[in-house]
């Protein structure tokens, strides 16, 4: 399947984005597109559904649904009245038995509809989607971070002890890592993970680089050891991610970022098309896109998952409960997004969270709809992605950063 590769022919029949790299000698991820055109081999693609586009993740050379699972399980609360028990979406109780049915029949419907890939990032997500793929692991790929154990809190523990004049020893964040995925396993009855992808700061630059190789050499471990199939990070930090892709490529396999429908690959432009036809990426000649984000992953064949599409759900007027008056706007809405972030030929998915089986019906209806937006569409996404980001939450303000890869 790595030898495969992708070609303009394939591109434009699917009516993708050619992308820049192809005329530059970087091998895009390498599609099976919705209804197979190109009669490939499907046999190795986990829970295979011909009206599912698959996409390989790197060096992974696992071939993933071009939308996948994200954990997060945001504004649940309009499908489970009265499920979070604070202000956060992560207070959600755990021992709900509507909630459990709630994320049990949005993963079947993921099943049914060839999406094969969770991505839970803290405990509260491992638990849940630990129980709801259950004697499901031959439908699903999992990636599992347990943040509350991870970078973020080890990061703090060094600081506080250091100031407290009892730093820790070299070693302590790799021994603590290896400690904190046997919890997670002990919690939730997983004996392995196929990505462990361990959350960072969202400056994950914070992380010295002690901190980090001791963080590789857990990874490192946990491959060695069965743990994991394959390992990575979570981060916001753009230089930062493109430094350890080239200082640990061992053990960084997979990297996951932020992308939204404003996302562009920097050192390139699109080249506007006819209604119904493909738009074009075109390689700038400034330069700028050797010294990128997504060349750097390109050349060193990372899989490359996205998060918060939906940029935290402000791209949205309802709130997300069924019936709600906005509800057939928003849903075309998420369709637009996930077709101009599947324009990218280099990323391997888009991982939004989902609340409901519509919901799941509807981002899969995206991968099989026309890829390229037409002017129209085009001008209906920009109206509410520049509303979202008017009015982004403080706390997200940051997504502002990521306009460019």
């Amino acid at each position: 399947m790595a030898d495969n590769q992708v070609t303009r022919r394939q591109f434009v029949k699917a009516g993708a984005v050619a992308a820049a790299g192809v005329a530059a000698g970087i091998t895009p991820t390498f599609t099976v597109y919705a209804g197979n055109p190109t009669k490939e081999k499907t046999d190795s693609i986990q829970n295979y559904n011909e009206q599912m586009e698959y996409r390989r993740g790197g060096r992974t050379d696992l071939m993933f649904s071009a939308v996948c699972l994200g954990g997060h399980w945001k504004r649940v609360d309009k499908m489970v009245p009265g499920l979070f028990q604070g202000r956060s979406w992560l207070s959600a109780e755990l021992t709900s038995k509507d909630f459990e049915k709630n994320r049990y029949d949005v993963v079947t419907q993921c099943i049914e509809r060839g999406i094969n890939y969770i991505d839970a990032c803290t405990m509260q997500e491992v638990i849940m989607y630990s129980k709801a793929i259950k004697d499901r692991r031959d439908k699903m790929y999992l990636g599992f971070s347990w943040y509350q154990g991870e970078m973020r809190s080890l990061s703090r523990e060094m600081e506080k002890a250091a100031k407290a004049g009892e730093p820790k020893p070299p070693g302590w964040i790799t021994q603590k890592l290896k400690e904190c995925i046997d919890y997670g396993f002990k919690q939730t009855g997983l004996e392995y993970v196929d990505i462990w992808r361990i959350t960072c700061h969202e400056k994950s630059g914070m992380h010295t680089d002690n901190q980090m190789e001791e963080m590789c050499e857990a990874l490192a471990w946990a491959k060695k050891s069965g743990r994991a199939r394959f390992t990575g990070i979570s981060s916001h930090d753009r230089p930062h991610i493109k430094k350890w892709i080239e200082r640990a490529p061992d053990e960084l396999d997979v990297i996951v970022t932020p992308y939204t429908a404003r996302t562009r690959m920097t050192g390139t432009k699109i080249e506007s098309a006819e209604e119904g036809d493909a738009a074009r990426v075109v390689k700038m000649d400034d330069g700028s896109w050797e010294n990128s984000l997504w060349y750097t992953m390109q050349q060193r064949d990372v899989a490359w998952f996205g998060i918060k599409p939906f940029s935290s759900g402000s791209l949205f007027k309802g709130d997300s409960s069924p019936g709600n008056p906005n509800e057939e706007e928003d849903n075309k809405i998420a369709r637009l997004t996930i077709r101009a972030i599947l324009t990218n030929p280099v990323i391997t998915a888009p991982i939004p969270g989902i609340i409901s089986p519509e919901q799941v019906d509807n981002v899969a209806t995206a991968v099989l709809q026309r890829r390229a937006l037409d002017v129209k569409e085009r001008a209906e996404l920009d109206a509410a992605t520049d509303r979202a980001f008017a009015n982004l939450p403080y706390h997200y303000r940051w997504l502002n950063d990521w306009n460019y890869v």
